[in-house]
């Protein structure tokens, strides 16, 4: 009997290559703010919110060989807030708040033709965040 349901959660986890419309990239993200956030605007002159979270890998390195546990690495994550609900809360948190954060990420190729030191010369991860930002459970 389980093994018949095993063998069909097997068969629907398989990738058939075809993209879909609901096929997605997410990134979720529990750490916290490196700096406030900033309200800014894009070249058409819409508001949206750009703030900076601090995570921490988990779990910790393995030890060294004589036994200490090396830092763990901080991984840094600029992301964009275009909701204006959740601008309006993002503009209340401060630099050292908890966050939860659920992204949508987009990776972007660089430019072929763009100067290697300007970020269109470089592979952009871009974080575009969904859900209304969570502070008060995460502390």
């Amino acid at each position: 009997m389980f093994s018949l349901a095993r063998r069909a959660a097997a068969s629907r986890a398989t990738c058939s290559g075809i993209a879909r419309a609901s096929d997605l990239a997410k990134l979720t993200l529990i750490g916290r703010l490196g700096k406030d956030p900033e309200v800014r605007r894009t070249k058409s002159d819409k508001e949206y919110v750009s703030y900076t979270v601090a995570t921490t890998n988990y779990p910790p390195p393995p030890p060294n060989p004589d036994g200490t546990r090396p830092e763990p690495k901080v991984s840094w994550h600029t992301v964009l807030s275009f909701n204006a609900t959740s601008n309006n809360y993002l503009r209340t948190l401060l630099k050292g708040s908890q966050v939860y954060v659920e992204a949508n990420y987009e990776l972007r190729e660089p430019d072929p033709t763009a100067d290697p030191d300007t970020p269109q010369g470089q592979r952009q991860i871009f974080l575009r965040h969904e859900t209304y930002p969570c502070s008060e459970i995460c502390s």
